[in-house]
């Protein structure tokens, strides 16, 4: 297996960094990476930022649900799907160019594009030797998070990565079996096999969490979807997309 295979597999959520900040170099190496990803037409409608700023860190850290390693990290990089210079592009060649940013496909390049930046920054830092999570909290409330970090209209704060020196490792998480995930030339949808595979996985997930938590806790996913699923969450998110000019055609 070769090493950079080996890094992507080795992968898992670290939620405990060490209070030690990272060096200009390795945050120039992660965000040169992010910028290598693949890009819908070359429209690299992505923005990253770096916060530094303890301030602001902690009140992203409230924002998103009081979660400590939010603030408490090496940086906190925030992926943000980004059409405001494309608008200024726009003005630049003095073309309208508002209906194809305000389309639903634009926004769905924007997601995208930030998503392949954000996954190519991750491998990057784990090369590094560096440990991360993945922070969806800050769209808990993201008009505060808007405000916060001044993004101007048709720009959009996604979510966040929390990236440091590790302090405390965790176990990997076991993943879905690999034939509910890879169907080959159309969707299999053989419903008594995804039950039969989910079921085994199920046992795989409760054993994995009681022995995680010492018997604290042993839930299945399926029951852990469904409990989460049930539950109403972010359900602003359209009407604040479309305030931000992402108008959803």
């Amino acid at each position: 297996m070769n090493q950079i295979i080996e890094t992507i597999l080795n992968h898992r959520s670290i939620r405990k960094f060490e209070d030690k900040p990272l060096t200009q170099e390795q945050i120039e190496k992660i965000i040169s990476s992010a910028q290598a990803a693949s890009t819908s037409s070359y429209i690299q409608a992505y923005t990253i930022i770096g916060v530094t700023d303890q301030e602001k860190k902690d009140k992203l850290a409230e924002l998103a649900g009081n979660q400590a390693y939010v603030k408490e990290n090496g940086i906190f990089l925030v992926f943000c799907g980004d059409l405001h210079r494309h608008e200024i592009a726009g003005k630049m060649e003095e073309r309208d160019v508002t209906e194809s940013l305000e389309s639903t496909e634009k926004f769905m390049v924007a997601l995208v594009d930030a998503a392949l930046a954000a996954q190519n920054a991750a491998i990057a830092a784990e090369s590094m030797g560096l440990g991360l999570c993945f922070i969806g909290g800050i769209r808990n409330n993201l008009p505060e998070v808007q405000k916060l970090l001044k993004t101007p209209d048709r720009v959009i704060p996604l979510f966040g990565v929390a990236i440091g020196h590790v302090a405390k490792s965790t176990d990997k998480k076991p993943r879905l079996p690999m034939s509910n995930i890879y169907h080959e030339n159309e969707y299999q949808q053989n419903e008594e096999q995804f039950v039969a595979e989910l079921t085994e996985y199920n046992e795989v997930i409760s054993s994995y969490y009681e022995a995680r938590t010492k018997g604290k806790r042993k839930d299945r996913w399926t029951e852990q979807m469904a409990n989460m699923l049930e539950k109403k969450s972010r359900m602003y998110m359209k009407e604040y997309v479309q305030a931000n000019k992402f108008d959803l055609k």
